[in-house]
């Protein structure tokens, strides 16, 4: 089997990047005859197809990346396996979609969401996204870089931290775990609130907006928003740090940084919807708030990023949920009975390693692949 894998490649710190660099990484450790390119780079993906002849191009992306990672390929003769997360809506593509062989998507609820849009169930398979668990594991409290970490944060011994991770807070219920915070502020442990997000115009307006919530519900003085670039090589150290990973995501098709945290050790809070019912078991290694509130629009406006003019109206025939809102006094309950109870901080977090390591390492997840390239197109 000869595989080209499209990504951004080489990998910056994002989800997909990481997604599409750890299926690579896998591949080659299983032997498999395997190159990486990047995603937007038509010369060399055409040098590609020239001499090293792949059986198949997988891209990873959403349905928006279709020219770069389906019909590139198909010009050249070359079959495309796009592996494919959800952002809400599939507002085009879906002839060229639903003549392939073959479509991956990270979750059963990405599937479902594909289906809903018009893509056909029988030629969609999930495969997950994997997990680094050599570098993603536990850590002790007294490793140096774990205590430099919460240091420089300024997270006191005594204290317990809270963290989450995104490329905004906001979005991965941020808001959501404030105001839980506010209501067992007073009945819980000495704690500090963490949001690592990536700098960029858009994250600043919404950290403004997350912090005068803070400020409102009177817990500004123990949340912390930081907006560093940081590199994969930090991330284990800084959800390592974490005694708690707390992200009750408002739209996620997958989870990625929940598993790490699992895969970490660490229990984790979400939301019992999307792709957390694949990566998360509800008072195993994790608990799931209950869904307080849908978001759902009537229409949207697209353009050239999915392959429109400006401004296009979508109006559709049914509304579509758009976002979820997780029950904040499930995430304080949650909360509280994590922070309040140190053994069973640690019993989640063994399970929720475990349970990580079986099915989601990135060398499980490429055996997988191989598997279904098998099964569903002839290819080994």
């Amino acid at each position: 089997m000869k595989v080209l894998v499209l990504y951004d490649y080489p990998p910056t710190p994002g989800g997909l990047a990481t997604q599409g660099d750890l299926l690579y990484k896998g591949l080659l450790e299983l032997g498999i005859d395997a190159h990486a390119v990047h995603y937007e780079s038509p010369q060399e993906k055409e040098w590609y197809y020239r001499w090293f002849k792949p059986d198949i191009v997988v891209g990873v992306g959403y349905w928006g990346y279709t020219p770069q990672l389906i019909l590139h390929p198909q010009r050249y003769g070359v079959q495309p396996v796009p592996w494919l997360v959800a952002d809400g809506y599939i507002a085009n593509y879906q002839e060229i979609l639903n003549e392939l062989p073959l479509i991956l998507v990270t979750s059963n609820w990405v599937k479902e969401m594909y289906v809903r849009d018009g893509i056909k169930d029988e030629i969609i398979e999930v495969l997950p996204v994997g997990c680094n668990t050599d570098t993603f594991q536990p850590y002790s409290k007294d490793d140096p870089k774990i205590q430099a970490v919460r240091e420089a944060l300024g997270v006191t011994p005594e204290q317990l931290m809270i963290l989450t991770v995104g490329g905004d807070a906001a979005s991965k219920g941020a808001q959501e775990v404030m105001e839980a915070l506010s209501i067992i502020d007073k009945k819980a442990p000495a704690w500090k609130y963490v949001c690592k997000v990536w700098p960029q115009p858009r994250t600043k307006l919404q950290n403004l907006a997350d912090l005068e919530l803070a400020t409102k519900l009177g817990i500004e003085k123990n949340v912390t928003y930081t907006t560093n670039t940081i590199s994969r090589n930090f991330m284990p150290y800084l959800v390592g740090a974490c005694d708690i990973y707390a992200a009750p995501s408002r739209l996620e098709g997958f989870g990625m940084p929940q598993v790490e945290a699992g895969a970490c050790g660490k229990p984790v809070i979400s939301l019992k919807a999307m792709g957390m019912l694949d990566t998360l078991v509800h008072g195993e290694t994790a608990f799931l708030a209950e869904v307080a509130r849908k978001i759902v629009v009537n229409e949207v406006m697209v353009g050239g990023e999915s392959g429109f003019e400006d401004k296009h109206r979508v109006v559709f025939n049914s509304p579509r949920t758009v976002d979820y809102r997780a029950n904040v006094q499930d995430i304080a309950k949650y909360l509280l009975r994590l922070m309040t109870d140190a053994a069973l901080r640690e019993k989640m977090g063994k399970s929720a390693r475990t349970h990580v390591v079986e099915k989601f390492d990135y060398r499980v997840v490429a055996k997988r692949f191989v598997q279904i390239m098998n099964d569903r197109l002839g290819i080994s």
